[in-house]
């Protein structure tokens, strides 16, 4: 990689790039309905201008955003802190392998460091295998919890 990777908070401008990085994880990567386009602006646009909620990171080379990573914000009653949930991780797949995931990873740590949260959680699928080994080599523990999901 000839360019130097930015790792930065999204912005307005980057709403028309990063909804498109968004439709690649969310309908490529996991096989989900590509979600109505105002829905999925309007929740970028909800990060970036209520960042009590969540916010994100974008990483940027050679001028186009080539992944993200989105935190929310939640408290933990058990810790009396707030909690942030590490929800997406993504790189596009021709830039993978670069430490790109790692860079997003390490960003989102340091932020959540920073600012005082008492922890980061985050799931990722059973059969994403690269992402568990990112996830472990990063420090990351499974943990003692149980996750349910109920639709």
């Amino acid at each position: 990689m000839n360019q130097e990777v930015l790792i930065r908070k999204a912005t307005h401008q980057d709403i028309p790039e990063l909804y498109q990085l968004m439709i690649e994880y969310i309908v490529d990567f996991y096989k989900e309905p590509k979600p109505a386009e105002e829905d999925l602006k309007g929740l970028i646009e909800h990060l970036l201008t209520n960042t009590s909620s969540g916010l994100q990171f974008v990483a940027e080379h050679g001028g186009r955003l080539v992944g993200f990573a989105t935190l929310y914000f939640t408290f933990s009653t058990l810790r009396v802190k707030r909690q942030a949930i590490l929800n997406d991780l993504f790189v596009k797949v021709g830039i993978r392998g670069q430490k790109i995931g790692e860079k997003l990873f390490q960003t989102c740590l340091e932020y959540i460091r920073a600012n005082g949260f008492c922890s980061m959680t985050w799931e990722t699928a059973q059969d994403n295998v690269v992402a568990q080994s990112l996830y472990k080599k990063m420090g990351g523990e499974i943990s003692p919890w149980l996750f349910y999901e109920i639709k």
